[in-house]
């Protein structure tokens, strides 16, 4: 991941109880990122390019990454209460936050029961609602290359493809993806990657300002289920980006970035 001219860091902070892998860098606002059900991919250009408008704060999950896992944590809700409280500690409110596909599940049940704890919600292919049409697919049908390689719409055109998931990866990188899989699997395993009450809670971010970011050709989530988060929260925006999959970070870096800076400067 050679993408970083801008200084960042890693730090283990003790918040709601809990040790926490924590990355912190760029200048400027606060922005919180809550990865992916893969773990944090590290530093790309989607990072980059944020970082030059805003300090961000990507935390490694609770049972991903460096995290320790919470035993008491036993679903989506369980782990966004947690998160509420660390927010707390971390005296970081209100904030804008970003969650990307499994982290844009998180920050929408946050939001739902807290919303005045954030400026602005940005949500990626988020999983955390049923498609009306399509299914979201299983990642537990196949092994973790065959996954991300799915979440692209096209590797050749992705760059940064490579760095994300490497042709040939190390037992390190294997090992992570089978953790971050792992600890996907307690938080959505019954029903599977949704909620089916969060489309009758999301009424509750009414006066938070929220973006719905989605790749026409997601194979992960269909573009139903971004449609169904748009109807569901009054006043939400939903950008639909054509040629593009399940990961417009690192698909269409900077064009995502770009909508993400002007929404959040709005």
């Amino acid at each position: 991941m050679s993408h970083a001219s801008t200084a960042w860091a890693m730090e283990t902070v003790h918040l709601a109880g809990a040790d926490l892998k924590l990355i912190k860098g760029g200048s400027g606002e606060p922005l919180l990122i809550l990865h992916d059900e893969m773990g944090h991919p590290g530093w790309l250009r989607f990072h980059e390019l944020l970082a030059q408008n805003f300090t961000l704060y990507i935390p490694h999950h609770p049972g991903f990454g460096e995290s320790p896992p919470l035993e008491w944590v036993m679903n989506m809700r369980d782990l966004a209460g947690w998160y509420l409280e660390a927010l707390d500690d971390l005296g970081l409110g209100p904030i804008n936050v970003l969650g990307s596909s499994i982290g844009g599940w998180l920050a929408a049940e946050m939001a739902t029961m807290c919303p005045t704890q954030f400026k602005n919600l940005v949500l990626l292919a988020a999983t955390g609602v049923k498609p009306p049409e399509g299914e979201i697919f299983d990642i537990y049908q196949v092994v973790a290359k065959s996954y991300l390689e799915a979440s692209v719409l096209n590797r050749t055109q992705t760059p940064e493809f490579s760095d994300v998931c490497p042709d040939d990866p190390s037992p390190e990188l294997l090992d992570a993806w089978d953790s971050a899989r792992e600890g996907a699997c307690l938080l959505s395993w019954r029903p599977y990657m949704h909620y089916p009450n969060l489309p009758f809670l999301l009424s509750r971010l009414k006066n938070l300002r929220t973006l719905i970011i989605w790749g026409r050709d997601d194979a992960i989530v269909p573009l139903s289920a971004g449609e169904l988060y748009h109807s569901s929260i009054p006043g939400s925006e939903l950008v639909v980006l054509d040629r593009c999959g399940h990961r417009p970070d690192i698909e269409k870096s900077s064009e995502v970035a770009e909508i993400i800076n002007g929404f959040i400067g709005t």
